[in-house]
């Protein structure tokens, strides 16, 4: 392949090690070529403007200018799709989901321990997602206005009215699905059927992403515990690095949290969450399928269908990647295709049509 076809990639962090395997790993790629290496922001906005990178990969924290702050800059002057390199620390995934929240396509997990091994053993995932990211859509961050109207980028608040315990929503996301899956639920009512939520996503940063969704949110979000009953009201987020499965126990909808071998290379997967609810939930199971690399949940959405499930799947144009949308949609698993702002208002239009319900306030 020639350079010119090749994605160009730069990389930024400030450490010596990171960046020497980043190199190595991207120039052993036939499609891939790192055509530098930053060791802090400043020097990076130098060699971006220089060299004209397909993809940046970026460490959060950093001197003279921390990656955040760098990110936003980036996202409002010259946006391009952006990897973050974020450490296994309580403190690195809110950073982290800050820095997704200012628009970085996706991002990578540095271990806390033997950085060298452990970054060569998450080569392939590393890989994917540089790759994933060349062909990402990237929106520029508009700036925040000092007189924006009170209102401007206010969820809708969905009325609610829903009776019963029966139904429950099943949805399944990964790069992109953070700020998807925030759009969505922020306009979910009090007393919206239980929510289950399959989010690719590693130990240590679920904790945070629920905790965040939860404080702006009307509904309760929450990492899913084993055995915990699914409740009304409540989202329920796969823990990272475990399966999360719907199960009955009598008249309730109960959760289960396994450690089983990896499903289509992820772990937690959002097949495992959709075939348990192909065989627990069945009719009374809403599906949706948001924005994500690969086809993970493609086939047990199809499943689910077939249990008498209605499901849905976020549209191409406000995708950050379309792959598991596109996926389901080519299995034949998916009633509606549709752009993800519409999406909460549909699902429960959808819940209206299929009831129970009590009268509307």
């Amino acid at each position: 392949m020639n350079t010119e076809n090749k994605t160009r990639v730069l990389i930024v962090d400030d450490s010596a090690l990171i960046r020497s395997l980043l190199t190595h790993m991207i120039d052993a790629q036939p499609d891939m070529k790192a055509i530098g290496a930053a060791p802090d922001p400043l020097v990076a906005r130098e060699m971006i403007r220089a060299l004209d990178p397909d993809v940046l990969t970026l460490d959060v924290e950093m001197p003279r200018m921390d990656g955040i702050e760098f990110l936003d800059r980036l996202m409002r002057l010259r946006p391009m799709p952006v990897v973050m390199v974020s450490s296994l620390t309580e403190r690195g995934a809110e950073v982290t989901l800050k820095a997704l929240e200012l628009g970085a396509v996706d991002f990578v997990a540095k271990p806390k321990l033997d950085i060298a091994g452990g970054m060569r053993e998450s080569t392939d995932e590393i890989i994917d997602k540089i790759r994933m990211a060349a062909g990402a859509r990237v929106r520029r961050r508009e700036a925040r206005a000092g007189h924006a109207h009170p209102e401007a980028g206010k969820p809708r608040l969905l009325r609610g009215g829903f009776s019963g315990t029966e139904k429950l929503i099943l949805i399944g996301s990964s790069t992109g699905g953070t700020e998807a899956l925030r759009e969505v639920l922020e306009e979910f009512p009090p007393d919206c059927p239980g929510t289950l939520i399959t989010q690719h996503m590693p130990a240590g940063f679920t904790k945070s992403f629920a905790a965040r969704l939860d404080g702006l949110c009307r509904i309760a979000v929450k990492e899913g515990e084993h055995g915990e009953r699914v409740l009304p009201g409540h989202a329920y987020i796969a823990p990272g690095d475990h399966h999360m499965l719907v199960t009955r126990s009598g008249a309730n909808y109960q959760i289960s949290i396994s450690d089983a071998p990896p499903v289509n290379r992820h772990r937690p997967s959002v097949e495992v969450l959709f075939r348990s609810g192909a065989q627990c939930v069945g009719a009374n199971a809403l599906g949706v399928m948001l924005t994500g690399m690969g086809k993970d949940g493609a086939a047990a959405m199809l499943e689910m269908r077939e249990a008498g499930a209605y499901n849905f799947a976020q549209d191409e144009a406000s995708c950050v990647v379309f792959g598991m949308p596109k996926e389901a949609i080519a299995v034949g698993a998916v009633h509606e295709v549709l752009p993800l702002k519409d999406m909460a208002g549909r699902v429960f239009d959808r819940l209206a049509l299929s009831g129970p319900r009590t009268n509307r306030v």
